[in-house]
């Protein structure tokens, strides 16, 4: 399947099914002709892989010619369980799992294999695509997080290599603690950038973009360099 993108670039890819354990789940791949990257979105908490803003954010990943791969990260009865319990979306292992199982399922695509991998990740997702790129150090090129709870990701902090960007809204308080906290055990590798005006969804006007910006950057920088 191929479609044309905003730049008029051509853009390979469509719905696909990740097997994942005994799962499968859903995703979204589209790769630009040309890709330096390809970036694999976690979503947050009772989201899914047509979050608005994460669709959005992608959109302008595209438009900086890398790939991305939008998934849901639970099967549709996990789902339907979670929306009662609100209890997977907080079960970091499990969602952690699932990403490093699919950035396996990417390093055996033909269309995805050559091209390094970074994470993007929002709310509860930021911190499984950490775990996940501790455990996938030879794969996961750079991480960032957009809102995220990167704390949740625990030990796993201190064994992520890939360069992590944190952004979080200036208005978000408690969430700029939590991000202080986790760039301290990151170290070097993290930089902390809060937007100002924002409030833990970036649905302040002109805020969503600034955060679509800077991941296109620091993916751009960091995927280039180790493709």
């Amino acid at each position: 399947m191929a479609a044309r993108g905003k730049a008029g670039t051509t853009t390979r890819g469509g719905e696909v099914t990740v097997p994942v354990g005994d799962a499968g789940l859903p995703a979204d791949v589209l790769v630009p002709d040309g890709a330096a990257g390809v970036v694999l979105f976690a979503h947050g908490s009772g989201s899914s892989r047509h979050s608005p803003r994460n669709t959005a954010v992608a959109g302008v990943l595209r438009e900086r010619t890398l790939g991305t791969v939008l998934v849901d990260l639970l099967t549709p009865e996990e789902d339907r369980a979670d929306a009662r319990t609100a209890e997977l979306r907080f079960d970091i292992g499990l969602l952690a799992d699932r990403l490093a199982a699919i950035v396996d399922w990417m390093a055996g695509d033909p269309a995805l294999s050559r091209l390094p991998v970074g994470l993007f990740g929002a709310s509860t997702g930021a911190a499984a695509a950490l775990v996940a790129a501790a455990a996938r150090p030879e794969r996961v090129r750079a991480v960032v997080s957009r809102g995220g709870r990167p704390d949740l990701a625990g030990p796993a902090l201190s064994r992520v290599h890939a360069p992590t960007l944190l952004l979080v809204g200036g208005l978000d308080e408690q969430v700029i603690t939590l991000n202080e906290e986790a760039a301290a055990d990151l170290g070097e590798v993290a930089e902390l950038r809060v937007v100002p005006g924002a409030t833990h969804l970036f649905e302040e006007p002109g805020t969503l973009e600034q955060v679509a910006d800077a991941a296109a950057d620091w993916f751009a920088a960091h995927l280039r360099a180790g493709a």
